[in-house]
């Protein structure tokens, strides 16, 4: 069982924390150790931003064990500024309102629990930036 401080030090879950490679500046997210690109080995820290545009999405009528209270519910693609695609829920939205390039915003949600500990675990989630 991971401990609720480490989990919360996760950069890329709470602080949406990205590497940026230092020879060819790709951005890679989550981080990586080698650069796709250039398979460079230097990165440095980008924190990402918050807003994006919705690229595709798609409703789970069946969900996996652990989210099957939760259905129906959008999962989508976010194209954020830096180049990067994010796979994320999207919540508090019917999703009749969603279109190609809908601007959307992260927020901090509650991802689950552990177990019997009742440790609660965040992370980011998106809604329409309006």
């Amino acid at each position: 069982m991971p401990a609720p401080r480490y989990a919360r030090e996760i950069p890329q879950r709470y602080r949406f924390e990205a590497t940026r490679c230092q020879n060819c500046r790709k951005v890679a997210f989550p981080p990586r150790q080698v650069c796709s690109a250039c398979q460079g080995e230097a990165f440095e820290p980008v924190v990402l931003s918050d807003e994006g545009a919705l690229v595709t999405w798609t409703v789970i009528h069946v969900a996996p064990k652990g989210f099957a209270m939760q259905t129906p519910y959008v999962v989508g693609i976010v194209e954020l500024p830096e180049g990067v695609r994010v796979t994320a829920q999207i919540v508090d939205v019917d999703p009749s309102e969603l279109d190609f390039g809908t601007r959307v915003r992260r927020v901090l949600r509650k991802l689950g629990e552990e177990n019997e500990s009742g440790i609660l675990h965040y992370g980011y989630k998106f809604v329409i930036a309006r």
